[in-house]
């Protein structure tokens, strides 16, 4: 149902004036009727609003963060527990490096995989080495989604890691999505051309505030 799709990230946090269940399922409505084939969205209130609202399958994760501070994909068991309580159709978990309850990305996904066995992981990874991992420990698919957002690979750039799409696609037995600063029509249909399974975004879709600042920083800088 997600090959060759688009799938819109819904969320919102903070102070941001969309951090509400019902009104982050009206972006996942928007979306649905734009023609997305799946949702992505944090948070079990919003994924159950959202479900409530449209028939696409849905991505699901709840964020959390590493004690350096960077965020954190789903990275406890206690909150896979709490994805597969609401009938996430997949669930997205943090596939890097990083350690968590003991473990790297891949062990806990193969700890993961062992105990719901039924359920869909979707691994979000930052390296190439991280997607190797994941894939090899089980991990269902995988998202580029965290390139940028690592403390090895922080960067300031706008434009996605068409790099590490393209060699995950060539090496990788399983779906890859693309996701990560897919900011643009001509950023998905690069993707697309790639070979990415599925292309995923969120903030140029639902960030009124950060799409905002975008176009102010532009102004400034001209």
């Amino acid at each position: 149902m997600l090959r060759g799709e688009m799938i819109v990230s819904c969320q919102a946090e903070g102070k941001d004036p969309f951090n509400v269940p019902e009104y982050v399922a009206l972006f996942a409505q928007a979306a649905q009727m734009g023609g997305a084939k799946g949702i992505r969205t944090e948070g079990i209130e919003k994924i159950k609003a959202i479900k409530k609202v449209v028939n696409l399958p849905v991505i699901g994760l709840l964020k959390s963060h590493f004690d350096d501070g960077y965020v954190r994909i789903t990275g406890s068991m206690r909150e896979v527990d709490a994805l597969v309580s609401v009938g996430c159709e997949i669930i997205a978990v943090d596939g890097t490096f990083r350690e968590r309850e003991g473990m790297s990305g891949a062990e806990f996904i193969s700890c993961a995989r062992q105990k719901y066995p039924d359920s869909i992981f979707l691994a979000d990874i930052a390296t190439y080495e991280e997607a190797v991992a994941c894939e090899q420990a089980g991990a269902h698919c995988v998202s580029t989604t965290l390139s940028g957002y690592t403390p090895d690979t922080q960067t300031d750039s706008h434009t996605a890691d068409f790099a590490l799409i393209e060699k995950a696609l060539n090496t990788l037995s399983i779906p890859v999505f693309a996701e990560g600063r897919i900011n643009t029509p001509a950023d998905a249909a690069k993707a697309m051309s790639l070979g990415a399974y599925a292309v995923i975004t969120g903030t140029a879709i639902t960030r009124p505030r950060v799409i905002t600042q975008w176009f102010v920083e532009a102004i400034k800088n001209k």
